[in-house]
């Protein structure tokens, strides 16, 4: 499934990201995801959950989906 996540600042964190897609409840269980997932951004495995992510990058979770990264202009743009 192919999901774009606009972001409401310049970038925002792999935790909040998750949070957003609702693959996590909480942020508390962001460190337990990420140790027994493997998250890919911009096709690098990633691990880290304060990673900040700007728009135009592209997050991938096997068994979840891809997800790309725009700006708030980019949604008006749209419209």
């Amino acid at each position: 499934m192919k999901t774009t996540i606009y972001l409401q600042t310049e970038y925002m964190t792999l935790t909040q990201m998750l949070k957003e897609a609702n693959i996590i409840g909480s942020g508390g269980q962001a460190k337990w995801y990420l140790a027994d997932n493997t998250v890919f951004v911009d096709g690098e495995p990633e691990n880290r959950r304060g990673r900040k992510l700007y728009a135009g990058m592209m997050i991938e979770i096997p068994g979840e989906g891809t997800f790309f990264m725009k700006s708030q202009d980019q949604l008006n743009e749209t419209e």
